[in-house]
């Protein structure tokens, strides 16, 4: 048997992605800080780039959207500031830049420096403020300590009755229930300060578990009380507040910056603007670049490292472009396909996927979901992230159009709101009122969105409203409830 060994030539199509390739898809899925962070380590290793003015250009990146035809743009930049300002301040968002919300709100005392200064005026001895200082250090931003005291004492050199007396007296500082190790612990110090700790209220405290379930035979068999007594006993435990730290800020003040804005326009459909504040503008600095090749002509590595940064710079200024250019794209298809929702409401937002947008605008849907991550845009309706208009559909009943989850999902927090004490509804009742409007939805499916919304069952519901309505029908009951 003979064998022949041969060389055959075959063409082969295959996608290289180079590497200036795959960072320019990696700055579409930048959010606008990580950006800036990027362009700022290449101003730093790049000699020929530099940013251009902190001025805001007077031509800024805009498209109309949601018309037959590229409507005209906003009549100049002072005007759609003033919009802006508008929508803005209906919004509570933070333009960015110097103007930036944070930089008019006020200073918060923060949770551990209402402490500091309690325990400043306190009439501790130089032990015990040691160790109060030390306990303080402990403590989280929910208002809870975290900490073995009988290591913490060792550490110190002082003995555990100390640490635990001087604990007991910080957890008499305000707010109330801070320097809890547990939620029983915290509740029991609240419930101590306003005298209502008794025997009933110390077995409620300790069965906290049957009361999450709200298991409420459990709870009146331990508790030794009856119905009556068991609503009041709940009504004075909502009162408390099981994280005394939260109401005290522990950063600064947070906002989001819109990377897109969008504003009616004067001929009809909406005007879409690139938000300047998250731009990068950046310069080829030329005159440079022709004085150093100049000099280093006679180097050949010389020349050849100013060739690679000349390159570099040219890419990244192109690359930006061509991802402002990309935003506005999909921006503007999006409030193409949702303009229902942009003229009316959540409750018309339309089922949408992201092989949709890219089909419409001729890109991959990668590229889409690249483009819409961590991205938000602000319009006269709010501020949203570009994910949030991107749903599942729902099918209707008549073989119409489906249904958006989102307007669903809006619908149902809707019904329950409206509910009354005497008519509350249950997972099948709103199921079968959705089906009555068209939409084609399972109760496992509404009970599903319920769960995702945070609404409580039907039961659980309806036990909340008996408490809350007895305790308005109380004496004094109505500004109690409304308090808290």
């Amino acid at each position: 048997m003979q064998s022949s060994a041969s060389l055959l030539q075959r063409q082969k199509q295959s996608l290289v992605l180079t590497p200036q390739m795959m960072e320019s898809i990696r700055l579409l899925q930048l959010a606008h800080p990580e950006l800036h962070q990027f362009v700022d380590q290449e101003i730093e290793k790049n000699p020929f780039l530099e940013r251009a003015s902190d001025q805001a250009p007077k031509d800024i990146p805009s498209i109309s959207a949601g018309t037959p035809h590229i409507g005209p743009t906003m009549g100049g930049v002072s005007d759609r500031a003033s919009q802006w300002k508008s929508i803005r301040g209906k919004n509570n968002v933070a333009p960015g830049g110097n103007n930036a919300l944070e930089n008019y709100c006020a200073s918060t005392e923060t949770l551990h420096d209402h402490v500091a200064r309690q325990i400043a005026l306190s009439a501790f001895a130089p032990l015990e403020r040691r160790i109060a200082g030390e306990l303080a250090g402990h403590l989280e931003d929910t208002g809870y300590i975290q900490v073995n005291l009988s290591e913490l004492a060792s550490s110190l050199n002082v003995r555990e009755a100390d640490v635990e007396r001087v604990l007991g007296t910080l957890q008499q500082f305000d707010p109330p229930g801070i320097f809890a190790r547990t939620l029983s612990e915290c509740l029991e110090i609240q419930l101590r300060q306003l005298d209502r700790f008794d025997p009933a209220m110390a077995a409620l405290v300790a069965n906290l578990e049957a009361l999450a379930r709200r298991d409420f035979q459990t709870l009146k068999r331990h508790c030794g009380v009856d119905e009556d007594d068991l609503l009041d006993m709940l009504h004075e435990i909502r009162a408390l507040d099981p994280k005394p730290g939260n109401r005290f800020q522990s950063g600064g003040p947070q906002s989001i910056i819109a990377d897109v804005l969008v504003l009616p326009s004067p001929g009809g459909g909406w005007q879409i603007e690139l938000n300047p504040d998250t731009l990068p503008r950046l310069l080829m600095n030329q005159n440079y670049f022709a004085e150093v090749s100049r000099l280093s002509a006679q180097n050949s590595k010389d020349q050849s490292f100013l060739n690679e940064c000349l390159q570099k710079a040219n890419w990244l200024i192109r690359s930006l472009d061509q991802r402002a250019k990309t935003i506005l794209k999909v921006t503007a298809e999006i409030i193409r396909q949702q303009d229902a929702f942009f003229e009316h409401g959540v409750a018309h937002l339309r089922p949408l996927n992201l092989k949709t947008v890219a089909d419409a605008i001729n890109v991959h849907q990668s590229t889409v979901s690249r483009v819409t991550s961590n991205k938000y845009m602000l319009t006269p309706r709010g501020v949203f992230e570009l994910k949030y208009f991107f749903t599942v559909a729902i099918g209707s009943c008549e073989s119409g159009d489906a249904y958006s989850a989102e307007a669903v999902r809006h619908q149902i927090k809707t019904m329950v709101a409206a509910e009354s004490s005497d008519e509350v509804l249950s997972d099948d009742d709103i199921a079968t009122r959705l089906k009555d409007t068209g939409i084609d939805i399972a109760r496992r499916t509404v009970a599903k969105y319920r769960e995702a919304l945070n609404i409580p069952s039907s039961a659980r519901r309806r036990r909340e409203k008996r408490v809350r309505l007895r305790c308005q029908s109380s004496p004094g009951g109505g500004g109690d409830e409304g308090g808290s």
